[in-house]
């Protein structure tokens, strides 16, 4: 036992629920090497008995006293042996259920890890959208902003393009903000030197303008899936919008609207390169972002997942978190974006997919077949 003790102490970084499948392994192996021992001395026995019978008749009348002890220890000898048969396949069958039981309880305790991480990566990314919501509804009542859309002059276009050009020196996540006029039309941008050219780019058959300009009041947004924006580098955005009102009020006539442009590529790549893996899931785990048409919109370094792809997610019955595990044993875990505050999130789910390291003997045979069950997220 002690011995035991120190290898599930020591082991070398192995799951506590592994290394009670390699000790059930070591006790199976241990008994099996014990009942044959058992069965090889019966055998000997047996043996040994043998030939005391053939001696005892050899001896005639002054054998027989001799020969019914031998019977009798042949006899025990058959019994033992029968029994230590019996006591093997007893135990065999009984690890063999305790194996798949344990490789079962590591394969649910792993689906929920899982399922846990994904929730956690989607909820960074809610939370962190969600100040992007709040931030273009705030900057939209800026004084600056107000005073270009309701009379944009030179002179005012260009104080807003300087205060949103001090906004953007605090708030490096993003790519650039626009003033647009109600027509669609860039007035002002807060990085004129790094995208110049946009004054005047004509933006009223973007489906965020029109629904920007469209919000009942201040407290409304758009927003717009990820897409790569060409006169900002065809870098990938996520593109919030709202109106700037008359005044700077909740209820004032919409006069325009303010785009703010969200470095998606190098802000989401952070989120699913940092997920708290431990060193030994890391290499064997990949973290996706995908959209509500589960396109890829972000992965983790080294996933050779390509963005854009679609990616196979099996969700039936309208699950929005859950697990289960491929016909190769990988297992991958789901969470649909619950949101944050005002927030309601775009249908967006986050992934984490991870290799498996149980023997593929025990691996579920059918393809995306839930080991753990999927539930309704609380």
């Amino acid at each position: 036992m002690q011995e035991f003790g120190c290898a599930v102490m020591w082991g070398s970084g192995r799951a506590m629920q592994e290394q009670i499948l390699a000790l059930s392994k070591e006790v199976s192996d241990l008994a099996t090497m014990k009942v044959s021992e058992i069965q090889n001395v019966m055998r000997t026995t047996k043996i040994l008995a043998l030939n005391a019978l053939i001696e005892a008749g050899r001896a005639g009348e002054y054998g027989k006293g001799f020969a019914v002890v031998a019977h009798e220890v042949s006899n025990i000898s058959q019994r033992i042996s029968d029994i230590a048969s019996a006591l093997n396949d007893s135990m065999a069958d009984r690890i063999d259920a305790l194996n798949e039981v344990g490789h079962q309880l590591i394969a649910s305790q792993r689906c929920a890890r899982a399922t846990d991480l994904a929730l956690n990566m989607i909820e960074i990314i809610d939370r962190n959208l969600y100040e992007r919501s709040c931030d273009v509804r705030w900057w939209a009542t800026d004084s600056a902003m107000v005073a270009a859309a309701c009379d944009p002059t030179p002179k005012n276009c260009s104080f807003a393009s300087k205060r949103l050009g001090v906004i953007l020196d605090s708030y490096t996540v993003y790519l650039d903000l626009w003033v647009l006029d109600r027509q669609g039309n860039i007035i002002a941008n807060g990085r004129p030197n790094r995208y110049p050219g946009l004054i005047g780019q004509n933006y009223a058959n973007a489906p965020w303008f029109g629904q920007a300009l469209s919000t009942r009041d201040g407290t409304d947004f758009s927003v717009a899936d990820i897409s790569r924006e060409g006169r900002l580098g065809n870098q990938s955005v996520a593109t919030y919008a709202t109106a700037i009102r008359a005044d700077g009020a909740t209820d004032g006539a919409a006069q325009g609207v303010l785009a703010i442009f969200f470095d998606w590529e190098n802000q989401s790549q952070a989120v699913v390169d940092q997920v708290r893996l431990t060193d030994e899931e890391k290499p064997r785990t990949r973290c996706l972002l995908i959209d509500a048409q589960h396109r890829i919109i972000a992965a983790s370094k080294g996933s050779g997942y390509t963005l854009g792809d679609r990616y196979r997610l099996d969700i039936k019955r309208g699950e929005e978190q859950g697990a289960f595990v491929k016909a190769d044993g990988t297992i991958v875990g789901y969470s649909l974006t619950p949101g944050y505050e005002t927030y309601q999130g775009l249908g967006w789910y986050g992934v984490i997919e991870q290799a498996s390291v149980i023997p593929q003997a025990h691996a579920n045979a059918n393809n995306h077949s839930p080991v753990w069950m999927p539930h309704a997220a609380q």
